[in-house]
């Protein structure tokens, strides 16, 4: 049996260049500062049985920036356990299909005690092997189902990313006030572009939190999003921002998964908040910022509960105090000067609960404030609407379950194509 007992490891971040340069503060003039979210540490104290062994279940591969974030949580796991090569099975680039439900049975046949896949679609599939499976647990990111399907050893994670994409969007407001105050458009002319996979409450929910990010520092911003109907195709990607940037937006960011759209930016000269890693280093003349999941806090406390004989929460949700929601450093050759300590400030705000993303003082929907709102958070087929989400003056995101159900189309957000 592996003993590692009371140990305390710094979270390694997702992407290199999270807390890249070791200058302390907001490093140099010019290049990356530290990230202004402090690191948090994974705290691991329980035993590993020598038996363990956890397999993974990725969408994609490395090459896209969605699915990496996966893969180097599962190095930062596997290093902080000490687990072998043996222990540890990764399986990339599997369909949102029966081929998810093949690969889980494949990974119970060869020993693992968990199994956790990563995108929306394997779902049903997941849920399938859990049922066949009971001794094994099942581990899903982004699905929805887990606390209405009643199967004990099936559960859904997801983090609060949204207060990510806040501060990022705020990083970008500063940085239309900057362009403004430079004269090179209007404050009536601050347009944003959002490149947007699907019209999913997930999607919804990450460029709305930006939006009000940005439109938290510059009041005049609109935004304007145009969706792929792909989590990951560079060249719909690039497509979307190129049209983005020609149709007037003067800052672009993205829920996509692909380097198409950080790339058109940098052959266009348009600055950019990219999501899921830092793309400075093949876009250092346009990247400001990006926001990710880190997900090694999920993976350390479900091997934990596991190990501990503990039941594994059917949803589990981390935020910034958890270490799950993290900001690469700012490139400070593209930023607005005091983005790092603005952000640093509201990373305060938010952990003291004084800062809600979605205060629905901040947005209207139609011309109008609202005061209550149902979302549909016990999915079903008919997507019907079955729970109270606004009290106390904001909408509770990720709350009543893990995966955002934020839906709502807010003034200020033109969607372009809406077909997916």
């Amino acid at each position: 049996m592996k003993k590692v007992l009371a140990v305390m490891l710094a979270a390694i971040m997702l992407f290199a260049l999270a807390a890249c340069g070791g200058n302390g503060g907001t490093g140099d003039d010019k290049g990356m500062s530290e990230s202004p979210i402090a690191e948090v540490a994974l705290n691991i104290d329980y035993e590993v049985p020598a038996d363990f062994k956890i397999g993974f279940i990725c969408l994609h591969d490395e090459n896209s920036t969605y699915d990496k974030n996966f893969l180097n949580a599962v190095d930062t796991i596997k290093e902080a356990l000490k687990l072998t090569d043996e222990q540890v099975i990764v399986r990339v680039n599997v369909p949102e299909g029966n081929e998810c439900y093949v690969a889980a049975k494949d990974l119970v046949t060869e020993g693992c005690k968990i199994v956790f896949a990563n995108s929306f679609g394997h779902e049903d599939f997941m849920i399938q092997a859990a049922k066949e499976f009971p001794e094994v647990e099942f581990c899903h990111a982004t699905g929805t189902k887990a606390h209405t399907e009643g199967v004990d050893n099936y559960h859904n994670a997801f983090a609060s990313i949204y207060e990510g994409r806040y501060l990022a969007g705020v990083a970008a407001g500063m940085k239309l006030n900057e362009m403004i105050a430079a004269g090179q458009f209007t404050a009536e002319e601050a347009k944003m572009g959002y490149v947007g996979a699907f019209t999913y409450a997930e999607v919804i929910s990450g460029y709305t939190s930006f939006y009000l990010g940005a439109k938290s520092v510059c009041p005049t911003v609109t935004m304007d999003v145009q969706f792929t109907g792909s989590w990951y195709d560079a060249t719909e990607e690039k497509n979307a921002a190129e049209a983005l940037i020609a149709n007037g937006c003067k800052l672009i960011s993205q829920h996509a998964d692909s380097m198409g759209a950080p790339g058109a930016c940098e052959a266009k000269g348009i600055p950019n908040v990219s999501y899921n890693g830092s793309t400075y280093e093949s876009c250092y003349e346009t990247f400001i910022i990006s926001s990710a999941i880190n997900w090694a806090p999920y993976y350390n406390y479900i091997i934990g509960q596991y190990a501990k004989g503990e039941e594994i929460a059917a949803d589990w949700c981390g935020g910034i105090a958890e270490g799950s929601v993290v900001l690469t450093g700012i490139n400070q050759g593209v930023a607005a000067e005091g983005t790092f300590e603005k952000i640093q400030a509201l990373v305060e705000e938010i952990k003291a609960g004084t800062l809600n993303v979605f205060d629905t003082a901040t947005f209207t929907v139609g011309g109008k404030a609202l005061k209550s709102y149902k979302a549909d958070v016990d999915t079903d087929a008919a997507y019907k609407a079955d729970t109270q989400v606004i009290k106390d003056g904001f909408f509770h995101e990720s709350e009543y379950r893990s995966a955002p159900y934020f839906d709502l189309r807010i003034d200020g957000i033109t969607l372009l194509n809406e077909k997916f």
